[in-house]
């Protein structure tokens, strides 16, 4: 069963992660309030894989295809990769609300301001809205993730990429900083590992040295 990947804006960062995600394989949720955000994220997906790769607009309603795993966006569908039509293809499904958006996820990116208010309450509500299974990932190089995993139910399911925005989008065969709690399981580290390996990164991992 293939791997499904909540991201959590619709900007630069997360229209990017979002692209980079499906084309690795994953069945990607990119959520945003706002959406002129994710038409702008939408567009960008299509102009980036080009005619080329035929990114096909899949009707939710008549379920062609892409096998719905969110309520994507009225009148906006999802976006799957040509030749992957199967019952859980990898692809770009959008979501209005983070409830929809992690529903069925595996892995939950945010790409919220690195600010202590903004993570707090996005991880919050992730924590409350995801499955227990979910792990959620956070780009932070300002805060500890071991005190934002402590205001979870889930601090074993919590990990930090430890990389600016700028530094992501463009960092194809780069090396990507993740930190961990004293809690972040194994299993945690598995998965993360895995996903930054088939974006094209070198993972390294760290205990968190902001923890107080």
């Amino acid at each position: 069963m293939p791997i499904t990947v909540a991201i959590i804006g619709a900007g630069p960062l997360g229209r990017w992660l979002a692209l980079a995600a499906a084309h690795a394989g994953y069945r990607v949720c990119l959520e945003d309030v706002m959406p002129a955000n994710l038409h702008h994220a939408q567009e960008y997906i299509r102009e980036q894989l080009g005619p080329e790769q035929l990114v096909e607009m899949l009707d939710p309603v008549k379920g062609t295809g892409f096998s719905p795993y969110t309520d994507p966006v009225p009148q906006m569908g999802a976006l799957a990769l040509k030749g992957s039509f199967a019952g859980n293809s990898p692809g770009v499904a959008f979501g209005s609300s983070i409830e929809d958006a992690v529903r069925d996820a595996d892995l939950a990116i945010d790409c919220v301001p690195d600010e202590l208010e903004s993570k707090l309450e996005i991880l919050w509500l992730l924590d409350r809205m995801a499955p227990p299974r979910t792990v959620l990932a956070t780009p932070t190089t300002r805060l500890s993730i071991t005190d934002l995993a402590a205001c979870t139910y889930r601090a074993e399911k919590c990990i930090a990429i430890a990389a600016e925005a700028s530094a992501l989008a463009g960092g194809a065969s780069a090396e990507i900083l993740l930190r961990t709690t004293p809690q972040t399981s194994a299993d945690t580290v598995a998965l993360a590992q895995a996903f930054w390996q088939k974006l094209g990164f070198k993972p390294t991992f760290e205990p968190d040295p902001l923890a107080a």
